[in-house]
């Protein structure tokens, strides 16, 4: 066997396993999961993003709270930040008011609603208008960009670029104690790939969180065990960026919690929106 020869067979055994499903990644291959990592949405991922119909789009919080602040700066032309650049007390008021994502501690009373920082969400929604281009800062003042107005205009496009602006620019650990880590973030795709096959049935978040390590194991390395064990930190984790913080703010999945003592289970279940945005398809051979 010449060089030639030896190198087509070399290129032939790592094309074999690079493309050979595996258990642990719920029965994708190497370059599967590659491109769940890397290339989400695109042409060689198994996951799509699909179009909905416009009444379906109404049913996505975060969209729907980012289109209204999105409004309101078209509409006033800018709006005048605070002195540490947060949104005035007015329109922190006025787009909490709407409803469409609420913050548990402000729900219950036990803090108050004044200013950006007190809602984590409204804190999310400046952040990610801001880190998808959608808007400037110019003198201590927010305004729209000028290439926003195009993308405002079209649910799909607009819904695209925030999902990905969520996943991959905005930081999940930013609103937690878990640490400076990617658990969660790291292979979001994945996350909507379990979400897909397993969701019909309400399913704790641990069964997720164990399949999602069984894929990323190494994340479990980063995981802070000041109390409580590695599991139950890791599964807390888990569970808070990816269903609490990300597919729920998104509106596709439903919450049931089972209160026993201090213990509270967390059951998730993907709703009908999930399929008609979602679409993945399982491990193909190439």
């Amino acid at each position: 066997m010449n060089l030639v020869e030896l190198q087509r067979h070399f290129d032939k055994v790592m094309h074999q396993q690079n493309n050979q499903g595996i258990s642990d990644f719920e029965g994708y291959s190497p370059y599967e999961m590659t491109q769940i990592l890397y290339s989400t949405f695109e042409a060689e991922s198994p996951i799509k993003l699909q179009k909905l119909s416009g009444s379906d789009y109404q049913k996505i919080p975060i969209l729907n709270q980012i289109k209204y602040l999105t409004g309101l700066l078209d509409k006033a032309g800018e709006i005048k930040l605070t002195n540490k650049g947060f949104l005035p007390t007015k329109i922190v008021s006025e787009l909490y008011q709407q409803g469409f994502l609420k913050d548990e501690y402000i729900e219950k009373g036990i803090t108050k609603l004044y200013k950006e920082t007190d809602s984590m969400t409204v804190n999310l929604t400046r952040i990610l208008i801001e880190l998808a281009g959608l808007v400037k800062k110019r003198n201590g003042k927010l305004s729209l960009t000028k290439s926003s107005a195009k993308i405002l205009a079209d649910n799909y496009e607009l819904l695209r670029l925030i999902l990905l602006t969520f996943a991959t620019k905005f930081n999940w650990a930013y609103y937690d104690g878990y640490g400076e880590n990617q658990i969660g973030q790291l292979g979001w795709g994945f996350s909507l790939i379990l979400l897909s096959k397993y969701g019909n049935e309400k399913r704790l978040d641990s069964f997720y969180a164990e399949k999602y390590f069984k894929a990323y194991p190494k994340l479990l390395e980063s995981v802070e065990t000041n109390y409580g064990t590695l599991e139950s930190n890791s599964t807390n984790c888990y569970s808070i960026r990816t269903f609490d913080r990300f597919l729920d703010y998104f509106g596709l999945i439903k919450t049931e919690e089972d209160s026993a003592g201090l213990n509270i289970k967390k059951y998730f279940t993907k709703i009908d929106l999930f399929d008609r945005l979602i679409k993945c398809t399982p491990h193909k051979t190439r």
